[in-house]
């Protein structure tokens, strides 16, 4: 098999019965077999072939976590077409942005997000925007490709943006030989995660947009004919409800569902289900345990990225739930972790996650670049190994432990400080609603640990707020992890999937030392 494409052709000649996409009770409960979404991709790949999209188009999907959406995609990768996922929550610059960047021909939409996309392109020589339910009768005829055919398994399959912490977002793209590769290391985790052919259900409420739900879940349930099931989004309210009725055996999550479903009362759907695991990042490890004694399912954390494409994952016992550990090395995948200047660290110690591809070509299933950005490709991939930008430590015995993102170490005095860390502990105060940690920096010791800080509802963030919450640090962290600045806000902007996003936070010339409250004199030494 050389494209997605035909590997679901196959699923349909295998199972064309089985079924295939589904969404939850709450959205209607529908299900899709295999035979059903091939007509469809039958009918639109020939409405496109004939208006002449294909190899070399990139068009722009704007359906939503939708089953509408792969009908989309797939049709498209059976043409040759590249696909460019928006984001539902982004507006005006954001919407300019990545269809400029990105190139693309084409935004096909839905109601919704066609608006949003006209509105942003007002004025502007944009890309048509076509309702994905009128192609027959709105669809243009497409423009000379830019882009030459070439071999199907290195084509380009889609462009997906990373958020980042930093900056303007990357295009990260993508090929056939990618999203397979991706696919197929999932469908050959086993241990805990093991996918059995043609029974299981997974229930995958990330967006489309990201690689998770979009390439990784989707091609794994089509290499082992089994169902992706699509809410429009993570309602905790209705969780247990869609994924007990819906027959999920698997289940997607990202680190703020499990604290949001552990608050919601007992209730006779917390174990009304069928489901044998669930599978994302960022549980708090005070909480994992809680977690799987009411609800009844291991959390198996996993570590990834949209560049990487293969995955790192704790699948097999024991799996040290009170720590953030993510697995071990599997072949191919190799890892490495280093110092700044990129020797390795020794077995406990902290440093940076590099990745590879074993054999001659270390960057086999990986993306193949940042889209228009070749110094920034290069300077990823430096000595042959993909630089994560994430701090992690492993074991005498190969596991990983997550600790923090690369640009979220503070060094102070010598001493990196991570800021999850403290945004945990400041987070389990009740005068925080919400917080973020960076670093500021510092005359004497380089650099300094700034809190901004989201007040609970009816709490003041005034002076007297800030200097509580660095003693409270100071009682429970080692004092120089204390916040010498505090800032509070009334919101921190995040994205569609709740990721905080730092760099939004302060202008890019601002000093937030300067509308900070200045606590260093209470942040000392114990004894001191």
């Amino acid at each position: 098999m050389q494209t997605l494409y035909q590997a679901f052709a196959q699923a349909v000649a295998d199972a064309p019965n089985a079924p295939f996409l589904a969404q939850p009770p709450s959205l209607g409960g529908r299900v899709w077999r295999y035979a059903e979404v091939a007509a469809e991709v039958d009918r639109l790949s020939a409405l496109y072939a004939r208006r002449g999209w294909g190899a070399g188009h990139r068009i722009a999907l704007g359906v939503g976590n939708a089953p509408g959406h792969f009908f989309h995609f797939l049709a498209l990768n059976r043409l040759g077409a590249s696909i460019v996922p928006m984001n539902p929550d982004h507006r005006g610059g954001e919407i300019r942005y990545q269809l400029g960047h990105s190139g693309a021909e084409l935004v096909v939409a839905n109601a919704e997000r066609g608006a949003a996309t006209r509105e942003a392109l007002a004025g502007t020589a944009g890309p048509p925007i076509v309702a994905g339910d009128r192609l027959a009768d709105d669809l243009p005829t497409a423009p000379p490709a830019r882009r030459a055919a070439g071999d199907p398994w290195r084509a380009e399959t889609a462009i997906l943006y990373t958020s980042g912490t930093s900056g303007l977002p990357k295009g990260c793209i993508l090929t056939n030989e990618y999203v397979l590769t991706a696919s197929a290391w999932y469908r050959d985790c086993g241990g805990l995660l093991a996918l059995r052919e043609g029974q299981d259900r997974v229930f995958n409420p990330l967006p489309v947009f990201h690689m998770n739900c979009g390439i990784n879940t989707l091609g794994a349930m089509i290499l082992t004919r089994n169902c992706l099931i699509i809410p429009d989004r993570f309602h905790a309210s209705t969780w247990w409800a869609d994924v007990g009725g819906s027959g999920a055996t698997g289940i997607h999550y990202l680190g703020v569902m499990p604290p949001a479903l552990i608050k919601h009362p007992p209730s006779p759907h917390d174990r009304a289900h069928a489901v044998r695991w669930g599978l994302g990042a960022g549980c708090d490890p005070t909480l994992h345990a809680e977690f799987e004694a009411r609800f009844g399912l291991p959390l198996i954390e996993v570590w990834g990225m949209t560049e990487t494409g293969r995955f790192l994952v704790n699948h097999e016992e024991p799996r040290q739930v009170d720590t953030r550990a993510f697995g071990r090395m599997r072949a191919p995948l190799e890892t490495r972790v280093v110092d700044d200047q990129d020797r390795p660290v020794a077995a406990g110690q902290p440093g940076e996650l590099l990745v590879r591809c074993a054999g001659d070509d270390p960057r086999r299933g990986f993306f193949s670049g940042y889209l228009d950005d070749p110094e920034a490709t290069e300077r990823a991939w430096r000595g042959g190994w993909f630089h994560t930008g994430d701090i992690v430590s492993v074991d005498d015995s190969g596991m990983h432990y997550f600790i923090d993102r690369r640009k979220d170490m503070i060094r102070r005095s010598g001493e990196n400080i991570s800021a999850g860390e403290v945004e945990a502990v400041l987070a389990a105060h009740p005068l925080v609603h919400r917080v973020a940690v960076m670093a500021v920096p510092d005359e004497m010791r380089d650099e300094e640990v700034l809190a901004v800080v989201v007040p609970s509802p009816g709490v003041n963030g005034d002076a007297a707020c800030a200097q509580a919450l660095t003693r409270h640090c100071l009682a429970e962290l080692a004092y120089y992890k204390a916040p010498a600045w505090v800032v509070f806000r009334d919101e921190l902007p995040v994205t569609s999937t709740n990721k905080l996003q730092k760099h939004r936070i302060f202008g890019r010339d601002e000093d937030p030392r300067a509308s900070a409250i200045d606590c260093r004199g209470i942040k000392k030494r114990p004894g001191a």
